[in-house]
C-alpha cells in the first residue's frame, strides 16, 4: 500500500498582511572556512564570516532562507576544487548564485568579514611576528528588466597602528626651548638638540580604514591596501618588541607626529600613486579613528570620493 505524499504549504510564498518591499532579507553571523590560493606561496585559511541578503518584493510573505545557504555551500564547495584567489570575488560568486536562486530578487548582497594574518618584523632586533589585521569583503548583483545581472565589488581592511600628536609636541618643544635657555645653553645648541631628540606628546592607538569598489573584473591588490594604511600613522605597532625595539617605535613615532586628518590624506596620496590601474570611476573610503589617550572621545576623519576625483585634487595640489 502506497503511502500518499503530502505537499507542505510554502509559506513564503504567501501573500503578507502588509504589502510592501523589503530591502534586505536574509541571514548573518554565517561561519565558513575558506582556502585562498596565493601564488608563489602556500594558501591562507580564513575563518569567514558571511551576511548574505536579498530584496523581498511585496507579494511575497517571506524569502526562503534555506537558499541562502545553499549558495554560499555551493560556491564555497566549487573553490575546494578551483582556486580562489580573491575574497571579492567570491562574495560575486555567491551574490549572482542568491539571484539565480531566488528568481524573484533584484538584488543581492554579500558581506564577508575575517582575520588575516601578516608577517612582520620588529625594527630594531628584527625578531619575526605575526600581526592580525581586519579585512572584509562585498559584493551586490543587481538584476535589470531584461534579465542582466551587473555586480559591483567591494575590498578592504581596517589596521591599528599608532599617532603621537603633533599640537602638544609643539607645547612641549616650546617648554623644552625655554628651559634649556635658562640654564645657559645657546640657540645654535639648542636647535640641534631640538633636530635631533623628538619631544614628548600624547598618543592613541589608531585604526586605519581603507575600501576600494570596483565594477568587473579589475584587480585590488590588499596587500597594498594593508601597506599603505600601516604606512599612513606614525609608526606601526608590533606584538613582540624587544627594548631596542620599543625605543624605536617611541622615536619613529615621535619624529613622525599626525592628526586624524594626516593619516586621511597621506592614505589617499597613495592610493592614487599605488593603484595607477584603477579606472577612474572605482569609489574609495578612506577612514582613520584615533583612539585619544587624554580625552574621553576618539578623534574621525573620512573621505569619500572617486579615485578620478583624488586624482585631479593631488594633481591639482603637486
Amino acid at each position: 500500500m502506497e503511502v500518499p505524499v503530502v505537499k507542505l504549504p510554502d509559506i513564503q510564498a504567501n501573500k503578507p498582511q502588509i504589502p510592501i518591499n523589503l530591502t534586505r532579507v536574509g541571514v548573518t553571523d554565517v561561519k565558513k572556512l575558506v582556502e585562498i590560493r596565493r601564488k608563489d606561496r602556500r594558501p591562507v585559511i580564513l575563518i569567514c564570516v558571511f551576511d548574505i541578503f536579498v530584496d523581498l518584493p511585496s507579494h511575497l510573505k517571506g524569502a526562503n532562507l534555506s537558499r541562502n545557504f545553499e549558495a554560499v555551500d555551493e560556491v564555497l564547495e566549487k573553490a575546494v576544487n578551483m582556486p580562489v584567489y580573491e575574497i571579492e570575488q567570491l562574495c560575486s560568486d555567491v551574490a549572482q548564485s542568491l539571484l539565480i536562486r531566488h528568481e524573484y530578487a533584484t538584488r543581492a548582497e554579500v558581506v564577508l568579514k575575517s582575520e588575516y594574518v601578516v608577517k612582520r618584523e620588529s625594527p630594531s632586533t628584527r625578531m619575526e611576528c605575526q600581526e592580525v589585521v581586519e579585512i572584509f569583503a562585498e559584493a551586490i548583483a543587481m538584476r535589470d528588466d531584461i534579465e542582466k545581472m551587473a555586480v559591483k565589488k567591494l575590498i578592504g581592511a581596517e589596521v591599528v597602528g599608532m599617532t603621537a600628536c603633533p599640537c602638544a609636541q609643539e607645547i612641549m618643544r616650546d617648554n623644552a626651548r625655554k628651559e634649556l635657555q635658562n640654564i645657559g645653553v645657546d640657540e645654535r645648541q639648542i636647535a640641534a638638540f631640538l633636530h635631533r631628540v623628538p619631544m614628548a606628546t600624547h598618543n592613541q592607538r589608531g585604526r586605519g580604514i581603507i575600501s576600494i569598489e570596483v565594477e568587473g573584473n579589475t584587480f585590488v591588490s590588499l596587500e597594498e591596501i594593508i601597506e599603505i594604511i600601516e604606512n599612513s600613522m606614525s609608526s606601526s605597532v608590533f606584538e613582540l618588541l624587544k627594548r631596542s625595539d620599543e625605543a624605536m617605535v617611541v622615536q619613529t613615532a615621535h619624529n613622525n607626529p599626525k592628526f586624524v586628518e594626516d593619516c586621511v590624506r597621506t592614505m589617499a596620496k597613495n592610493v592614487v600613486r599605488n593603484f595607477g590601474h584603477l579606472p577612474d570611476e572605482a569609489i574609495v573610503t578612506i577612514k582613520q579613528i584615533n583612539e585619544e589617550s587624554i580625552h574621553r572621545h576618539n578623534a574621525f576623519a573620512e573621505r569619500v570620493a572617486t579615485i578620478g576625483e583624488l586624482r585631479l585634487e593631488i594633481s591639482d595640489d603637486a
